[in-house]
C-alpha cells in the first residue's frame, strides 16, 4: 500500500506524520480501542489510576481539531485560526489535527467512555491552533498566543524551515514553564541538520518515533541527529479522523510519536505540579527505555534520544526532581540561567543556589585584618562568659535547678545550624541516566 504525505494547504510547514493508510473506516467503534496497541504497552489502565490530565491544557497547533468529534466533544477549548482569523476547525478533508488531539486527550464514547478513540491523558484539555506557518513569523504567533492562553505543554507535529520570531516565541515559552514538542520528521534522514524546525530549535523537545514499545526499535522513517532527545510510538497508529464518515484513521510518523510525548508531559503535570517544565521532561528522560539491541549506547543517541517514553514509570519511579531546566537544552538568550548540564561543555550545570557567591572588592589583606579583628571578639567573649560562670556558682544554681533557662534543652538553648542537605542525583554529571536503568 502506497504512502502519501500530506502538505500544509499554504507552503512553509509539513505535517510530521500525516502517512494515512486510506480515509475509509478502520473497523466498528468497540475494535478501534483494541486496536490502539500503545495504550496496551503503556499499560494505561494502571496509568489511569494515578493521573488523566485533569486540569491540564494541551495547545495542538496544527490544521484544526473537530471539536465536535464524539471521542473528542467536551474536551476542546475555544481556539483560533492563525491562517484565516476564524476558528480552529479544521478544513474539509484535514485530518491531522484531530488525531494529534486525540492521541493527547479522547475520551472515547458510548458507555463508559469504551468505545472509539481513548487518548493518554483522557481528562487534560486541548487548545486547538490552526497554523500553517505560512507567515512571515511562522509559528511564533500561535506558540506566544497557547502560552498566554495558559497551556504548560504545546505539542506541533509539523517539520519546516526557521522563521524570524519563532526562535523567540520558543524562549518566550520555556520562560513561562512551559513545555515545547515537535516531531523529528519522516524522512529518515540523519545528521545536525536532518531534524527540521520547530524541532530543531534549542528549547524544544525533539521526538523521533519506535515501530513498537515490545521491541522498541527505531522506525526507519524517522529522521535522527543530536537534537532528539525521546522517541515513541510512531507506526500503526489507530485514532480520530473527522466527523464524517471516515471517523477513525491509521497513521505513522512522527507526528503521533510527539502527540505521545506531549501526553505523557501532561500526566506529569497533573501528578507532580510543582515540578518545572525541565524536571518534568527529567522524570521522562530518566525513566526512558531502550531496545535490547541498544543497550550500552552513549545516551543521548542520535537516533534513540534518551529512549522511548515510559509513562508509567515516569509517574511512579523515585526520581529526584534535580534542577530547574533538567536536561532541556535552552535558548541561546537563557543559555546562562544556570540549571543545565546538557547545555554547554565544561559547565558545572549545578542548580546556581547551591554555588557560594563570590564577593567583589575584599582583598587578601582586608580578609586578613576581619578575620583578625572577629578573633580579638571572640576572645573577649570568651573572657566575659568565664567570668560570669565563675560568679554565678558563687551565688549558687538559679532557682528551678538544671534545665532552666539556658540548661541542656532548655527553652532560649541555641539549637546548631542543620547541615547543607547532600547534592541529590540528577545534578552534574546525571546525564545520561546511570547504567541498570
Amino acid at each position: 500500500m502506497s504512502f502519501t504525505r500530506t502538505l500544509r494547504a499554504v507552503g512553509g510547514a509539513v505535517v510530521a506524520g500525516a502517512l494515512l493508510f486510506g480515509t475509509a473506516p478502520v473497523a466498528s467503534a468497540d475494535q478501534i480501542r483494541d486496536a490502539q496497541w500503545p495504550l496496551k504497552a503503556f499499560k494505561a489502565d494502571e496509568v489511569w489510576k494515578i493521573a488523566t490530565g485533569k486540569g491540564v491544557t494541551v495547545a495542538v497547533i496544527d490544521n484544526g481539531v473537530q471539536s465536535q468529534h464524539p471521542d473528542l466533544k467536551g474536551n476542546v477549548l475555544p481556539g483560533k485560526s492563525f491562517e484565516d482569523g476564524g476558528s480552529a476547525e479544521p478544513k474539509d478533508g484535514d485530518t491531522h489535527g484531530t488525531s494529534m488531539a486525540a492521541n493527547i486527550a479522547g475520551h472515547g464514547h458510548g458507555p463508559g467512555g469504551e468505545s472509539g478513540v481513548k487518548g493518554l491523558a483522557p481528562d487534560a484539555k486541548i487548545l486547538p491552533l490552526r497554523d500553517d506557518g505560512g507567515r512571515p513569523d511562522g509559528l511564533a504567533s500561535s506558540i506566544r498566543y497557547a502560552v498566554d492562553k495558559g497551556a504548560s505543554v504545546i505539542n506541533i507535529s509539523m517539520t519546516g524551515k526557521s522563521s524570524p520570531g519563532e526562535s523567540e516565541a520558543i524562549s518566550y515559552a520555556v520562560k513561562h514553564n512551559v513545555l515545547v514538542f515537535a516531531g523529528a520528521g519522516n524522512d529518515g534522514k540523519g545528521g545536525a541538520d536532518a531534524i527540521q524546525y520547530p524541532a530543531h530549535y534549542p528549547g524544544v523537545v525533539a521526538v523521533g518515533g519506535v515501530q513498537n514499545l515490545g521491541g522498541g526499535e527505531i522506525w526507519s522513517g524517522s529522521n535522527y541527529g543530536p537534537q532528539v532527545m525521546l522517541t515513541g510510538p510512531a507506526v500503526d497508529i489507530v485514532s480520530a479522523g473527522d466527523s464524517g464518515t471516515s471517523k477513525y484513521q491509521k497513521d505513522t510518523g512522527t507526528s503521533d510519536a510527539t502527540s505521545f510525548a506531549s501526553a505523557t508531559a501532561a500526566l506529569l503535570r497533573e501528578k507532580f505540579p510543582d515540578l518545572s517544565a525541565g524536571q518534568i521532561l527529567n522524570r521522562m528522560v530518566k525513566s526512558a527505555g531502550l531496545p535490547p539491541s541498544a543497550q550500552g549506547l552513549q545516551l543521548p543517541d542520535q537516533h534513540y534520544g534518551y529512549g522511548f517514553i515510559k509513562p508509567l514509570a515516569a509517574l511512579t519511579r523515585d526520581i529526584p526532581a534535580g534542577p530547574k531546566n533538567g536536561p532541556l537544552k535552552m535558548p541561546t538568550d537563557q543559555a546562562s540561567s544556570g540549571g543545565n548540564q546538557a547545555n554547554s561543555a565544561g559547565s558545572s550545570g549545578s542548580d546556581p543556589a547551591s554555588q557560594p557567591v563570590k564577593k567583589k572588592g575584599w582583598t587578601p589583606a582586608f580578609t586578613a585584618m576581619v578575620a583578625g579583628a572577629g578573633l580579638f571578639v571572640v576572645v573577649v567573649i570568651v573572657l566575659i562568659v568565664v567570668l560570669v560562670r565563675k560568679k554565678s556558682r558563687r551565688n549558687g544554681p538559679p532557682p528551678g535547678g538544671p534545665g532552666g533557662f539556658g540548661g541542656p534543652g532548655g527553652p532560649g538553648g541555641f539549637a546548631p545550624y542543620p547541615q547543607a542537605p547532600p547534592q541529590q542525583p540528577g545534578a552534574p554529571g546525571s546525564y545520561p541516566p546511570p547504567p541498570g536503568r
